[in-house]
């Protein structure tokens, strides 16, 4: 009998492996997962994406999760899953993600915070002297 994608299973896993899995794996998870909840989303995204939650949640993969970077085939699911379905991932489900990500993983490192390409970061201007 051919597993099924649930709910319950996805939060089992995802609570259980968060730490083993990495933020990467973990945050994509997320986005697709809120993603699916949203009734805006179609259907044939919402196939998408529980195909790639499904393949996660499996504990039989292409490399096994127990092995060092046996994570990376599930994040190519999840990853070909969000470019697959982009347009329908919106801001509201990367913020619910992040606000998961902060709850489980604490606040991310500076290097991890994203820069939007509309408000780039402010510089501190030097003075200039005027005998330069």
């Amino acid at each position: 009998m051919a597993k099924q994608y649930s709910d319950p299973s996805f939060w089992e896993k995802l609570k259980q492996y968060a730490r083993v899995a990495g933020r990467e794996v973990v945050e994509t998870a997320l986005k697709l997962y809120y993603c699916m909840q949203d009734a805006d989303t179609p259907r044939w995204a919402k196939t998408v994406i529980g195909g790639s939650l499904l393949y996660f949640i499996v504990p039989v993969d292409s490399v096994p999760d127990f092995l060092p970077g046996g994570y990376v085939d599930d994040l190519g699911a999840l990853s070909s899953a969000v470019l697959t379905v982009a347009s329908h991932i919106k801001d509201e489900h990367v913020a619910q993600a992040r606000a998961k990500m902060a709850q489980w993983f604490g606040a991310p490192a500076p290097e991890q915070v994203e820069v939007s390409a509309a408000q780039p970061p402010r510089l501190e201007e030097k003075p200039t002297s005027d005998s330069e």
